[in-house]
């Protein structure tokens, strides 16, 4: 299937597609869960999403290194590739701090669910109630 007047098939923009599932499907696990692990894991869905979309456009299909030769005439561009592979450690850094984020939330308030830990911020404490 070819896109009207400009060339280009559906079939190479497929990076984009998966993208956009990803970064969907991520926001909605984020926003529809209330579980803290499962948002968690919708962050990083959402950051892989990320990491393609920056990824997709930076190869090219018969580039090679940015090594001046007279063989090639087609190079890649490193610098995205680059960019991702320090945005992955950092978000490795944030899941780690997220996740311990969690087991201390977990041992004060006995749960990782939204819902519980709210009603629970919002109950009086016995201090307050023997006032």
């Amino acid at each position: 299937m070819t896109l009207a007047g400009t060339g280009m098939t559906l079939g190479g923009h497929f990076t984009y597609f998966i993208t956009l599932f990803l970064m969907i499907a991520g926001l909605f696990i984020v926003i529809a869960r209330g579980n803290l692990i499962k948002k968690l894991v919708g962050l990083s869905i959402f950051q892989t999403s990320v990491y393609l979309l920056y990824i997709a456009p930076g190869k090219l299909v018969g580039g090679t290194a940015p090594i001046l030769s007279d063989a090639f005439t087609v190079y890649s561009n490193p610098l995205p590739h680059v960019l991702i592979l320090t945005a992955i450690v950092v978000g490795v850094a944030t899941l780690a701090l997220g996740l311990a984020l969690v087991v201390r939330i977990r041992e004060a308030y006995g749960s990782i669910e939204e819902d519980e830990i709210l009603s629970l911020d919002a109950a009086p404490s016995r201090a307050e109630q023997q006032e």
